[in-house]
């Protein structure tokens, strides 16, 4: 009896049922290519990472050695994305790192998997809204205007404050975006993607005539511990890649396109990440750089005010993308989930005229609304970053498992140096978990004990692997 529960915690999928899957009148619209999903990428990462953490890793983590922090996060990050490459060209279906786990580790697992996803993308998501509101308010103090106190913070974090509105309404608004169609939202994101990299480029070109080599020196103040607390930190700004996989399912062609946009999304913004933060460092004290706007901020030090308003509306479009591709990949992880049996078959429903999952992207819309408008802003950023790094590793485990398990599947695109590559990935990943804080760690078991609660008393038993064919 006991052997027949623990195969049940261990069935796996098989690709040729998930490719099944999206076939038929629930199956979501191919419209995506190479381009698109790179600029979902570039969307997805270019963000709070650049406009908000450069700053806070500078002067409390890693100096000027916060260049250092971006190359070790960007590496760990690359394995990762070689993996996903993989995985996401030989089976090009919603899920992401979830459905990579079901075919090749198996259902407790997957579960896992995707319990951490959801932590990544609805906390990431509400953060988001969160930043966006702060940047949107400022903006608006610019010209004079102000929003009453209660609709302007969340209760507790000034007083007068009841809700934060532009948080939930920025949240439904890219919510209605999506529930439309996923072309009609990448042709939305394409275009705001253009802006930001423009105004990345326009900080590159000004600031970096004001740069000081003095600035650099030390250049690792807090040694090299600071440079790796700094990067468990900078990882946030990389999360994104992965959200590219969650849309294989609606890619024209997944086997070429997939492996384009995973790594050419990643590549881009590392290097603008590395000549961003050296730049910064150069033209500001790094003491000085633990501010909200640390971008726009070196602007105003070197007395270039109109490029420095420039750069903040460049930021809200920036953080507008980033809680857009959140949003999209929560949606596709549910969706998923749903399919398979383990969460309720509302989440899997699909819009006859929209092609969407229409009710799970509202669902999913008004949770990250509710949290972002009562929500004080603190640290969540270790949180998301924990549940992105655990799912890095089991899919980077999963690679060598699959490889070896089903050795004679059409791969594409094909991780080198196996299993080295993958191996390094997971340890890459597991060093900067090592670096988070014990609180975190406990949240985290906290999320994880409440989402097997969740699978044993509902998903195992309503899993369609589970039923008789």
């Amino acid at each position: 009896m006991e052997m027949v529960a623990i195969k049940r915690l261990f069935r796996k999928k098989s690709i040729e049922q998930l490719l099944s899957e999206t076939e038929g009148k629930s199956s979501l619209k191919k419209t995506l290519g190479a381009l698109d999903l790179t600029m979902i990428g570039i969307g997805a990462i270019i963000g709070t990472g650049i406009f908000v953490l450069t700053g806070v890793a500078a002067a409390n983590y890693a100096g000027p050695g916060l260049v250092l922090s971006f190359i070790i996060s960007g590496i760990a990050c690359a394995f990762a994305a070689l993996v996903y490459a993989e995985f996401s060209s030989s089976i090009p279906v919603a899920g992401s790192a979830y459905t990579y786990s079901y075919v090749s580790l198996g259902e407790f697992m997957a579960w896992i998997i995707g319990w951490d996803l959801m932590l990544e993308y609805l906390l990431a998501a509400s953060t988001v809204a969160i930043g966006w509101s702060g940047y949107f308010q400022m903006l608006l103090n610019g010209f004079g205007i102000y929003l009453p106190t209660w609709a302007s913070n969340s209760i507790g974090s000034v007083p007068g404050a009841i809700l934060n509105l532009p948080a939930v309404v920025i949240a439904l608004l890219i919510t209605a975006l999506l529930s439309l169609g996923v072309k009609e939202a990448t042709r939305f994101n394409n275009v705001i993607v253009f802006i930001k990299l423009a105004v990345v480029l326009l900080f590159i070109l000004l600031a970096s005539w004001y740069v000081k080599p003095a600035n650099w020196n030390p250049f690792l103040p807090f040694g090299f511990k600071g440079v790796m607390g700094g990067a468990a930190i900078v990882f946030f700004a990389y999360i994104g890649f992965d959200a590219v996989s969650t849309a294989a399912e609606e890619v024209i062609e997944p086997n070429r396109d997939m492996p384009i946009g995973i790594i050419a999304s990643l590549v881009i913004c590392t290097v603008l990440y590395i000549i961003v933060s050296l730049i910064l460092t150069g033209v500001v004290p790094y003491k000085l750089l633990d501010v909200a706007a640390p971008v726009a901020f070196a602007l105003h030090y070197i007395h270039q005010d109109w490029a420095a308003g420039i750069i903040s509306i460049g930021a809200i479009g920036g953080i507008t993308t980033v809680l857009l591709v959140m949003l999209y990949g929560q949606t596709r992880v549910f969706f998923a989930m749903s399919r398979d049996g383990l969460l309720p078959k509302v989440f899997s429903n699909v819009h006859p005229k929209y092609k969407t999952p229409f009710l799970s992207t509202w669902m999913t819309g008004i949770i990250v609304s509710i949290i972002a408008g009562v929500t004080p802003i603190n640290t969540v950023a270790e949180l998301v970053n924990i549940g992105t790094l655990s799912a890095f590793v089991f899919v980077s485990i999963g690679v060598i498992v699959l490889r070896t398990t089903q050795p004679d599947l059409h791969r594409s695109f094909r991780v080198p140096w196996v299993p080295l590559v993958p191996i390094l990935a997971a340890l890459f990943c597991l060093v900067l978990m090592i670096q988070l804080p014990l609180i975190t760690w406990v949240r985290f078991i906290v999320w994880l004990v409440i989402g097997l609660i969740i699978y044993f008393s509902y998903g195992i038993s309503h899993s369609v692997l589970g039923k008789p064919h």
